[in-house]
């Protein structure tokens, strides 16, 4: 029986210990599978499930002389079974067994970081809809751009989370194979049969065509479908940094009782979970990189990859976990300083409307050209503590095509708002691809 995890086990998957156990459950069912085709006898099938058992460091002790972890493997559980023991591993080759193993553990992780993306989606929802109607400065090349609102801001990076979802999913189904097909690929040790009913019983696909591996370009997949999560997890990490700057300080990271933000500054309160996580989606981009290397061994195999698997899969899957869980943290307990965006936004004296102005100016007939001189000369020659409303009224060819109630509106920022909510709902209520 497989052992299912727990989001504070995700380290144990990667274990040692669960490594050998993969391993135990794909000898187990190929030999309870060919027990049932008269390959082996029952009696054998029934000791192995029975007695198998490993013990971690009597095969250290072994491996210490095979040089073979999987010869070690097999011999230390071979020795609990006794006589039948010579049955187990019977017809297969070394991975045949690890890399069943480790589409196993792949499934089993995944679980936990499918679990933490919707724990992640929740917390994002939550804070769209209490933020529907913050107004904030939309921002691009780092300027003032148009209002917008803080609920709308996060939807892009929930509707992104959301594809990375399915990429992963995508990946993680494509890993879920079982491969038995003996040294090069050939099943000149057991027929596809086995590994068929074996793929069954362990909820896994058969490989379509193997060599002596799984071909790696379905672990390039996956490892870059974490990859690209991690990368939209930092995205959302860099905004969240950039709006947490004193000049700007429109969010504030939760900062906990007793918490200090520096050894000798005792004011400071530092986005310290946002670059943490931007650091690690550094690492994870490197191990998408290491894992398309594995994709090209030499013939039907070398064991190039397998170095760069014992690290990268277990840190990736680590990593993302972590960096899930954390982010749900930070996004749970974002203070949002509303008046400060407000003041923010004023910042630009009322620049951020001067789009809409331009589009009302349009539908008094003027040309659109014309139109953007007017409405950019006013906004270039606004000085300090100037507002552009006001510039605009002081305006002789504005004034006489624009009524203040018209400016009025435009700068209340209530369309913005009213488009931006029916956004907000098709983000919420469509279902996404």
């Amino acid at each position: 029986m497989i052992k299912r995890y727990t989001r504070e086990e995700m380290g144990e998957i990667w274990s040692e210990q669960n490594k050998f156990e993969t391993m135990k459950a794909v000898e187990v069912t190929v030999a309870k599978v060919q027990a049932e085709l008269g390959i082996i006898p029952k009696t054998a099938a029934t000791q192995i499930a029975k007695k198998a058992k490993f013990k971690i460091n009597e095969i250290e002790e072994l491996e210490k002389v095979t040089k073979h972890d999987v010869i070690a493997f097999v011999t230390n559980m071979a020795k609990y079974v006794g006589k039948d023991g010579r049955y187990i591993h019977y017809g297969l080759t070394s991975s045949d067994v690890i890399d069943s193993a480790l589409s196993l553990r792949i499934a089993q992780a995944g679980s936990l970081v499918l679990s933490a993306i919707k724990d992640l989606e929740s917390a994002i929802t939550k804070q769209i809809k209490k933020h529907s109607k913050t107004l904030c400065a939309g921002r691009t090349h780092g300027m003032h751009a148009e209002p917008t609102t803080f609920g709308m801001k996060l939807c892009g990076f929930l509707v992104e989370l959301g594809r990375n979802k399915n990429r992963f999913k995508q990946a993680l189904e494509q890993c879920k194979v079982v491969k038995l097909s003996g040294a090069v690929g050939t099943y000149s040790s057991l027929s596809p049969q086995v590994e068929r009913k074996v793929g069954k019983y362990l909820k896994l696909k058969p490989e379509h065509v193997a060599t002596q591996v799984i071909p790696r370009d379905r672990h390039a997949e996956l490892l870059n479908s974490i990859a690209l999560l991690g990368s939209g997890l930092e995205r959302l990490s860099v905004e969240l940094r950039h709006l947490q700057r004193t000049e700007v300080y429109e969010v504030v990271e939760g900062f906990s009782k007793g918490q200090k933000g520096s050894s000798a500054m005792p004011h400071k309160k530092n986005p310290i979970s946002g670059e943490n996580l931007t650091g690690v989606a550094r690492l994870l981009r490197s191990y998408a990189a290491a894992a398309m290397e594995n994709i090209a061994l030499w013939h039907e195999r070398d064991i190039s990859h397998s170095s760069v698997e014992r690290v990268v899969f277990p840190d990736a899957f680590i990593l993302i976990d972590y960096s899930l869980h954390r982010m749900k943290r930070v996004i749970s307990n974002l203070q949002v300083n509303k008046e400060k965006m407000l003041e923010n936004m004023d910042l630009s004296g009322g620049q951020l409307f001067s789009s809409h102005i331009l589009l009302e100016l349009v539908k008094t007939g003027l040309s659109r050209e014309e139109a953007y001189k007017l409405v950019q000369a006013c906004s270039h020659s606004l000085q300090k503590g100037e507002h552009l409303k006001d510039k605009l009224l002081q305006d002789k060819k504005i004034k006489v095509r624009l009524k203040p109630a018209i400016l009025d509106k435009v700068f209340s920022g209530q369309t913005h708002i009213k488009s931006i909510e029916k956004n907000i709902k098709k983000v919420l209520t469509t279902k996404r691809i």
